[in-house]
C-alpha cells in the first residue's frame, strides 16, 4: 500500500486527472497529469498537463488564456486518479464548448 502522500501513476509515469467545474459540477475534461505536472499544478493553482501527442508539458489554457484555476483536488480511494475542481476562465474544449464531453454517443432508455 502506497503512502498518504503517494499517487499510483501508470507505467508512463501518468495518472488519469478528471477535471470538475467546482460551481455546476459538470466534468470538464479528462487529462494526464505527470510528477512534474501534478507539482506544477499543486506550486501554481492552475492545472498543468502532460501532452501524450506532444510529449511535453502544458498548462490548459497557456495560448487560449481559458486556464482552469484550482479550488481543490482529490485521490480516488486506490490513489491511482484525480479528480481536481475548479473555476474555469473560459471554455474547457479546444472546439470553443465549456466541457470536451458534448458529443452524445448513445442515450439510454
Amino acid at each position: 500500500m502506497s503512502e498518504k502522500n503517494e499517487f499510483i501513476f501508470d507505467e508512463r509515469g501518468l495518472i488519469p486527472a478528471v477535471i470538475q467545474d467546482v460551481f455546476s459540477q459538470q466534468v470538464l475534461m479528462l487529462g494526464w497529469m505527470s510528477r512534474e505536472s501534478l507539482e506544477l499544478t499543486r506550486r501554481t493553482g492552475l492545472v498543468h498537463f502532460w501532452s501524450r501527442s506532444r510529449k511535453r508539458l502544458w498548462m490548459k489554457g497557456e495560448t487560449s488564456g481559458h486556464v482552469l484555476q484550482v479550488v481543490e483536488m482529490i485521490a480516488d480511494c486506490d490513489r491511482d486518479a484525480l479528480l481536481v475542481r475548479v473555476v474555469r476562465r473560459g471554455p474547457t474544449c479546444h472546439t470553443g464548448m465549456v466541457t470536451c464531453f458534448h458529443e452524445a454517443i448513445e442515450k439510454g432508455g
